[in-house]
């Protein structure tokens, strides 16, 4: 019975994750999505946009997803080590990342558009969860010989 509920609340915890992903638009001010549609390829510098929003945005899309990841993680995995090493790795690699996205997007140059997309795609995709989930599973599996 536990394993039939722990499933039913990661399979919840993926539809939380599409969810984001499905109302991006109307969720989240991103003025990057409709760039990165084709308009990327021509163009020499950023649609106009308010920096600070889309860094408040970019970073509430970010925690929003990954509350939804360690919630999962937690789930899947139900040792109080892996919230603790989840939200470290989380915490750390938002700081990494935003720093990076913040310079590029105030030094951004034709040549730095796929970096953009890349970083930004981090910050705005559950990502880490499928490197975590097998990396876990992987110890869990280690641990246990």
């Amino acid at each position: 019975m536990k394993k039939i509920l722990s499933a039913i609340l990661v399979l919840l915890l993926v539809l939380g994750l599409v969810s984001v992903r499905y109302w991006e638009t109307t969720l989240f001010y991103d003025p990057l999505l409709v760039f990165f549609e084709g308009a990327y390829l021509n163009a020499t510098r950023l649609p106009k946009l308010d920096f600070f929003s889309l860094l408040l945005n970019i970073s509430l899309r970010y925690w929003l997803n990954s509350a939804l990841s360690i919630l999962t993680l937690v789930v899947l995995f139900p040792r109080k080590g892996i919230f603790k090493i989840s939200l470290l790795l989380y915490v750390a690699l938002f700081v990494l990342l935003i720093i990076g996205f913040s310079v590029i997007v105030m030094t951004y140059d034709q040549h730095l558009s796929m970096l953009l997309f890349y970083v930004r795609r981090f910050l705005i995709q559950p990502i880490f969860l499928l490197v975590l989930v097998p990396a876990f599973y992987y110890h869990h599996v280690l641990s246990k010989a």
